[in-house]
């Protein structure tokens, strides 16, 4: 008589899906519990820079082309 019924983990039907239904929901729980302390943390912290990081910056534009009617070639 051969071992036809064999399993790696020896959980099936019900019992099995219902033990990784578990597991998959603790897994997003805990994965968004954790996204959301992340973005907490940036909140308090938010991101600051000086204006002489700014200095070196070529402005390629100006409020003054904006205001103009741009036309294309014909």
């Amino acid at each position: 008589m051969e071992n036809q019924n064999r399993s790696v983990f020896g959980l099936g039907g019900v019992g099995g899906m219902l033990l990784t239904t578990v597991v998959l929901l603790s897994i997003l729980v805990v994965l968004t519990a954790l996204g959301i302390s992340a973005q907490q943390d940036v909140m308090q912290k938010p991101y600051e820079y000086d204006r002489s990081e700014l200095a070196g910056v070529k402005m390629l534009d100006s409020y003054e082309t904006e205001s103009k009617i741009m036309r294309s070639k014909e």
